[in-house]
């Protein structure tokens, strides 16, 4: 149990599936009964007794002012960048495109690395810190490598990268630059996935794969924590989440379900959650529509949103308990609409935004046209990523000038 120090409120981990506790003082993955995902569990009555609105008021402006509801319990352990609060600019011309009065985004691009996948590596990479780790290993679609090199190498451990072949080459650059072991496979992330385990018992690295250890959830939880206090506790009424492996959307729905235990939340009605995925790799979407807890791989899974490109996640079941539990929906937008939608929102708004934010306005699009998210509605999309990271989304035919030879400036 918890010393209920300022860093110390977590009771125990449990699994989503089964139940079952688990200590959280010792290194744990998944289950070890049942193999699935495991929840943080919190103090929340002595949160609430310790922690009040003032006070969290007067702490620096980062996702650690939320230290009571996170899992360091030894400060000095933290691995930071700095991981700001981001900002929810409001986009009347582009709420005006789909009829909506109150649009907004909220953009992740500004954390360290550039994607919201900061914020779990931060938290993932800490609590490894503070248990005594000093190498680990994921598979990534992009983001989540850069995100892992980044604070492994501020942490001081080795780290490895096991990557699809045709990952952005962005991403495939910062690993490298960050000293990461990178490697590019020729297969999907599912494929990366199994090498990392195949890989574990030689190398004795821990597997920070999505939903495969607890604490990546508490780092994406904060977004939710975020975004409550910047709408001073009154909470959208939707939210779109582009959705690869989940993460982002299950702790927010969870930061929301412990906000609502101490009592911060304005209103007992929170946002109907969307899982927004592409036609080219939509499992979750699939699973919704047929209502079913648990997805079917998506076989040919294919999008130039390489963050969605997950044709099996291992919290399926967490996903659609949460779009199911908010009266949310889970679907997926045409593939071929991506660039689209982020021409759209960068000539409207200038706000660059990441293809997996581009499906969100095609679903968006989609949920308007079904009459499922009204006119009057706050509908707030995340903006997960940097655009300037997907260079290979963009086609772009430039005209070239010559300046050897005069400029017909009318036809310019």
């Amino acid at each position: 149990m918890s010393n209920h120090g300022t860093h110390g409120f977590v009771t125990h981990l449990e699994c989503a599936l089964c139940g079952k506790p688990h200590d959280a003082e010792q290194v744990q993955n998944l289950c070890r009964s049942c193999q699935k995902p495991l929840w943080v569990r919190y103090d929340l009555a002595a949160v609430k007794a310790r922690l009040t609105k003032a006070a969290l008021a007067g702490r620096p402006f980062t996702m650690w002012r939320y230290a009571e509801l996170l899992p360091m319990r030894d400060p000095a352990k933290i691995v930071s960048l700095a991981e700001t609060m981001t900002p929810i600019l409001e986009v009347n011309k582009l709420g005006a495109e789909f009829g909506l009065e109150h649009l907004y985004i909220k953009d992740e691009s500004r954390l360290p690395t550039g994607s919201f996948k900061a914020r779990g590596m931060a938290m993932a990479i800490s609590k490894a810190n503070e248990l005594g780790l000093t190498r680990v290993a994921v598979p990534t679609a992009g983001n989540a490598g850069g995100a892992l090199a980044a604070y492994a190498a501020r942490a001081g451990m080795e780290a490895y990268i096991f990557m699809p072949q045709d990952t952005p080459l962005i991403n495939q650059k910062e690993c490298f630059l960050s000293g990461a072991h990178t490697f590019r496979v020729n297969g999907l992330i599912t494929d990366c996935g199994r090498l990392v385990g195949e890989g574990k018992p030689v190398k004795g690295w821990f597997d920070v794969s999505t939903l495969k250890e607890p604490y990546r959830i508490e780092g994406k939880k904060t977004m939710g924590l975020e975004l409550a206090e910047q709408f001073q506790w009154a909470l959208p009424d939707v939210i779109l989440y582009p959705t690869g492996g989940g993460t982002g959307l299950i702790g927010m729905w969870k930061a929301f379900q412990e906000l609502e235990a101490l009592g911060w939340l304005a209103s007992p009605k929170k946002p109907r959650m969307v899982s927004c995925q592409s036609s080219g790799c939509a499992p979750i979407a699939v699973a919704f529509e047929h209502g079913e807890r648990f997805a079917k791989k998506f076989e040919n899974a294919a999008t130039i949103a390489s963050g969605l490109r997950v044709p099996a996640a291992v919290g399926d079941f967490m996903i659609l308990d949460a779009v199911r539990a908010s009266g949310g929906i889970a679907l997926a937008a045409p593939e071929a609409d991506i660039p689209h939608w982020m021409r759209q929102a960068a000539s409207l708004e200038g706000i660059a935004l990441c293809p997996e934010t581009a499906v969100c306005l095609g679903a968006l699009k989609l949920l308007r046209e079904r009459g499922l998210v009204q006119p009057q509605e706050r509908v707030l999309i995340f903006n997960t990523g940097a655009a300037q990271k997907y260079p290979e989304a963009v086609q772009e035919q430039l005209p070239l000038l010559d300046v050897g030879r005069p400029i017909d400036w009318t036809a310019v």
